[in-house]
């Protein structure tokens, strides 16, 4: 992605993020929902010279930012695609949350695997394949159990005011569900991206270690 590219990319994203703000449904939660879009995007701005991504990355954070921001602005029991799934297939609850927890191992997925593939010996043939996967979902795990700490440490700082944070919608294995969400989103963007991921790695420079 060229400099201006990425500045338009950055520009649409912010415009977004501040679209997703008004009106947000509770702004506390919509803070703590957002928090990884205002750190994401200023550090891919910082580090593009230095470690440009694959266009691939690009649109899928892009992706990751936007079901944030829903989620965020709404609260994700409150998400409208949620309720028409609940409808449509006639679930107990809203399911958006399990989208966002999918996306929480699908796209770090994408991010391990470009850093692992660019910067350490995974890249060697001899590493690619199964433990280059297991290395990857293992990554993705940890970030999700650390997302689920996160969560409990905003429930005992918030008390009853944590719910639309958490948005367990009363379920006593919401963690366990989350988490597995994430597992089989990090497992599903390997097999699904890896070999187009490879493609556009192999078209970016080195870069330097």
């Amino acid at each position: 992605m060229t400099r201006p590219a990425l500045f338009l990319y950055a520009a649409v994203v912010f415009v977004l993020l501040v679209l997703s703000g008004v009106g947000a449904y509770e702004q506390t939660t919509w803070a703590m929902e957002v928090a990884p879009v205002v750190i994401a995007l200023p550090l891919m701005l910082f580090t593009h010279q230095r470690f440009p991504l694959t266009p691939l990355l690009y649109g899928l954070i892009a992706l990751h930012m936007a079901v944030l921001m829903l989620g965020g602005h709404y609260t994700y029991a409150r998400v409208p695609l949620g309720f028409w799934m609940q409808d449509a297939f006639d679930f107990t609850r809203n399911h958006y949350d399990r989208i966002g927890h999918l996306m929480q191992g699908f796209v770090p997925a994408i991010v391990a695997r470009e850093i692992l593939l660019r910067r350490t010996s995974l890249a060697a043939p001899s590493m690619r394949g199964g433990w280059l996967f297991l290395v990857v979902t293992s990554i993705c795990l940890a970030f999700s159990a650390l997302y689920e700490l996160i969560e409990w440490a905003a429930a005992e700082a918030m008390g009853a005011g944590a719910e639309d944070f958490l948005g367990t919608q009363g379920d006593p294995f919401d963690t366990q569900k989350d988490m597995f969400c994430a597992w089989i989103g990090a497992m599903a963007a390997q097999w699904l991206l890896a070999r187009w991921h490879d493609r556009q790695i192999n078209r970016l420079p080195a870069p330097p270690r």
